[in-house]
């Protein structure tokens, strides 16, 4: 089989004509007559299609048939891994954040909700003053079920804040070891902000280990709850310690 056209080589000329305006003068006989063939120029089979039209060269240039071909040579490279260290790093220090956060405002959150001892406190002895004030008292629940002897006192007025005065306080046990003096909407102020902080470390925790753009919607869904409920559980677990 011929390889340019695809038929038997014996049936396939070697040559086909190509017909030429521009070499009819030169290519006539000696005496000036035109050859028998017209003026026809025959061109090699390699050269010409079937129907006599010349080859003609690839016109993509070579900068793209060079760039073309690197492309093809080049190995398929997968992406490296994330590094993990960020992500646990992020895990521990935001596990941390939270579990201090829903320490310090459990005791207050079941104070808010009703869950307390009512009764007072008689201060024994303060220090520092403004933010920094701290002082402790003996609490004397108001069915006399117990009392309690070195608790410390939050929410201390400055005006209350001399030795021996007696304020109406609250305490959710007699282990808790802190009776809140503070009365009003300042009760709420000190449980809401850290359930907050622990809200924002749990979301945390969901965007920098990643657990939100895992392959999968599946794989996400579990991730993104694994993540969430590591703060929830610590949260529960410290009101359950106050209750």
């Amino acid at each position: 089989m011929e390889p340019t056209t695809g038929a038997p080589v014996d049936a396939v000329p070697r040559r086909v004509p190509v017909r030429q305006q521009g070499r009819r003068q030169r290519d006539n006989g000696p005496d000036g007559d035109p050859p028998d063939d017209g003026g026809a120029f025959w061109a090699p089979i390699e050269q010409v299609h079937w129907d006599g039209t010349p080859v003609r060269k690839d016109p993509a240039p070579a900068r793209l048939r060079g760039f073309r071909l690197a492309l093809r040579r080049a190995p398929s490279r997968t992406p490296p891994p994330p590094d993990p260290l960020p992500g646990l790093a992020a895990l521990v220090v935001l596990s941390l954040v939270a579990a201090f956060f829903a320490w310090v405002s459990a005791g207050p959150f079941w104070l808010a909700v009703g869950h307390a001892r009512t009764g007072t406190v008689v201060i024994d002895d303060c220090s520092g003053g403004g933010l920094t004030l701290r002082c402790r008292g003996i609490f004397t629940a108001e069915d006399g079920r117990f009392i309690a002897h070195g608790v410390r006192v939050s929410g201390v007025p400055v005006e209350g804040s001399t030795a021996g005065t007696a304020l109406p306080a609250r305490m959710t046990g007699p282990d808790s070891g802190t009776a809140y003096a503070d009365v009003g909407v300042g009760r709420h102020l000190r449980w809401l902000p850290g359930l907050l902080v622990v809200l924002a470390c749990a979301a945390g925790i969901v965007r920098w280990t990643g657990s939100a753009r895992l392959p999968g919607r599946r794989h996400r869904r579990w991730a993104v709850a694994a993540a969430i409920a590591g703060p929830t559980l610590i949260t529960v677990g410290f009101l359950a310690a106050a209750w």
